[in-house]
């Protein structure tokens, strides 16, 4: 009877866990691996470009965690929760959502746009990373040594330490960056001084001189590189054949896809705390700076970090919550994913500096000097230190599996945040032709991105990342969270919440929504505006008509909000304020999607007679792969209008 009741009780634990799971990873397609973002940062730098998670730990160390836990709370968890509720209580993508305010209708366009754009260059990165991990599959991996022939007489043999002089083996490891700009020792002699200038560690020029062919800026774009080519096309067929079906097929792969890189990451961070140094590296990223709180930047830098960390204004948040039940508990999700955020965030740093500690004990130097910030990390640094370890192409398949299946993560978030975005938009032309969308869609990005895998895509995709989300972001959540908590109303809006979930959040979101967020968000984007300096990639310095590409970029996704302002008002007739009031209330259409809640909700507005409803839209979480009914079919019929 007892192991009965045990058995019965784990039984219902794991259901728990499953369930918990399942709604877990609909936020996670596009938010584990911001989850993860501090991780990615560190690692790769390539999450909006405007903070380099590896930077801030470093600079800041373990004094950077107040601010950020800080920001977390008072504007993070804020937005996570706006967004997901009014989602799921509206089952709308980022654009068709905005029935619930028509004049803000640009903002979710805005979402969509950037969305767009960085699925682009996102999918090279995620080729970067299958291109690294199919080379892996060798008993030497290529970035280990100075024997192949891309290499040249520079090379620098650092995991053997084969360079004619140990000052140069340091200057390398204090200096790995995407530039590789050395300062060398003066007791050097002249020829030495010369070798450290030039020289370059064996995984850098694989990186360079193999993998991107690096030309010498963005006026000399080179040819294609075939091998990045096909690992692009391969990134976008594995994106197609995860949506084409819908999120049905996207669920099941984030039953894998989520938790393999928690797997990943305590494998390696066991092999990373055995490493000599490591402990030099964890006491380096948790041991606070207390002096370093006084900085304007630290607070600055935080408070970014948290708004690209959680995954605000890119649509996916409100894409993924939009599959959700009715009655889900998304109060009890949104008091947990941006704190399991978080944690993820704070245990992948012990995994990173670990490594980065067994680095710096290796090549003699403190551990200021051995960290390095963008791709260098990622693609250079990281890969060096894995050639040290024994069984190097096992340690080395698991990382870039783990970066890859980070990469698609995030990717399918975005992709899915388009597809629905223009389905719910163009029902009639759109929702029974999904399969005809996605392979389109994915085509027209594979050739856009084809542009950053040139020999100076590099210097393409830097641009679009340094611009393209950044200030934006912040923008379109402002708008986002004034159009909900003052427009259609916070009380309204704690209405449908307790809808859903059969009782009112505490009055504190209330006030965040209102005061606090909208004020932090405000003091973020100031903080991105003043700190966003004109584009650059290590020492090579941009021509003029980069620059105003990339803030053609950077506001292509802002542009929407004002022109559809303008577009609806003139739409619109009478008066000018009465055609500005019309368009600050809810559509007609705006509401749930079934008719028993539909039916709720307007009794909630004192509509008690309504002659038929109908459903706005299907039960998404049901049947995610049936059409959509006819934009005429989503009519509401009552003898009152909302």
């Amino acid at each position: 009877m007892a192991i009965s009741s045990i058995a019965a009780g784990s039984h219902h634990i794991f259901g728990s866990l499953v369930k918990l799971a399942r709604n877990f990873t609909r936020y996670m397609g596009l938010n584990f691996s911001k989850g993860l973002n501090d991780f990615k940062t560190t690692l790769k730098n390539w999450s909006p470009k405007i903070v380099h998670g590896n930077t801030l730990f470093v600079d800041f160390s373990g004094a950077f965690f107040i601010p950020y836990v800080l920001f977390l709370v008072l504007c993070g968890v804020p937005l996570f929760f706006l967004e997901v509720s009014y989602g799921q209580f509206s089952n709308l993508s980022p654009i068709a959502i905005w029935r619930i305010c028509p004049l803000f209708k640009g903002v979710g366009i805005g979402m969509v746009i950037v969305s767009s754009i960085v699925c682009i260059y996102y999918n090279v990165i995620i080729a970067w990373a299958l291109y690294y991990l199919v080379m892996s599959f060798r008993a030497v991996l290529p970035w280990s040594n100075c024997n192949n022939e891309w290499n040249t007489e520079h090379c620098v043999d650092v995991v053997k330490g084969n360079s004619t002089n140990t000052s140069v083996l340091v200057t390398l490891m204090t200096n790995m960056t995407n530039a590789m700009s050395y300062t060398v020792d003066t007791t050097l002699s002249p020829n030495m001084s010369r070798l450290a200038e030039k020289a370059m560690s064996a995984s850098e020029e694989f990186w360079e001189r193999h993998v991107l062919e690096l030309s010498g800026g963005i006026e000399e774009p080179g040819t294609l590189r075939w091998q990045l080519v096909i690992a692009l096309f391969v990134s976008w067929v594995l994106v197609f054949l995860c949506l084409f079906k819908g999120v049905s097929v996207l669920g099941k792969v984030m039953h894998f896809a989520a938790p393999f890189p928690y797997l990943v990451l305590t494998v390696l961070l066991i092999r990373g705390v055995t490493l000599p140094g490591a402990m030099e590296g964890i006491k380096f990223y948790i041991i606070p700076r207390w002096e370093k709180l006084a900085s304007f930047r630290v607070w600055g830098d935080a408070a970014l970090q948290i708004f690209y960390s959680v995954g605000m204004a890119w649509g996916g948040i409100i894409t993924m919550a939009s599959y959700n039940k009715f009655n889900h508990n998304v109060y009890r999700d949104s008091m947990m994913v941006p704190f399991i955020n978080c944690g993820t965030s704070i245990f992948a740093g012990f995994v990173i500096f670990s490594v980065l500690g067994f680095m710096a004990h290796e090549a003699g130097v403190s551990m200021e000097d051995v960290v390095t910030e963008g791709p260098g990390l990622t693609f250079v640094a990281y890969p060096q230190a894995i050639a040290k370890l024994p069984i190097s192409p096992l340690w080395s398949v698991l990382f870039f599996l783990m970066l890859l299946t980070i990469g698609l993560d995030s990717q399918f978030g975005m992709f899915e945040t388009m597809l629905s975005g223009l389905m719910d938009e163009y029902p009639h032309y759109l929702r029974n032709k999904k399969t005809l969308l996605t392979i389109g869609t994915c085509l027209l990005e594979f050739l856009l991105g084809l542009a950053c895998i040139t020999q100076g895509g590099i210097y393409v995709l830097q641009i679009m990342d340094w611009y393209c989300a950044s200030f934006s972001l912040m923008l379109i959540s402002l708008c986002e969270c004034l159009a909900i908590s003052w427009i259609y109303g916070a009380d309204r809006f704690y209405k449908d919440i307790e809808m859903m979930i059969g009782y009112k959040p505490p009055i504190w979101w209330k006030i965040s929504w209102k005061y606090i967020t909208p004020a932090i968000i405000l003091f973020i984007w100031l903080f991105s505006v003043t700190t966003l300096g004109p584009v650059t990639y290590g020492d090579v310095i941009y021509p003029t008509w980069a620059i105003v590409f990339g803030w053609c970029l950077a506001v292509c996704s802002i542009i929407p909000i004002p022109v559809l302002m303008i577009y609806q008002i003139a739409q619109e007739t009478g008066p000018i304020m009465q055609r500005i009031r019309k368009l600050t209330k809810p559509s007609p259409l705006w509401g749930p999607s079934l008719p028993e809640h539909r039916k709720l909700y307007l009794e909630s507005l004192g509509i008690t007679d309504p002659e038929t409803v109908t459903p706005l839209e299907p039960n998404k979480d049901e049947d995610t792969t049936k059409s959509k009914p006819p934009q005429e079919h989503l009519e509401l019929i009552h003898t009152n209008k909302v």
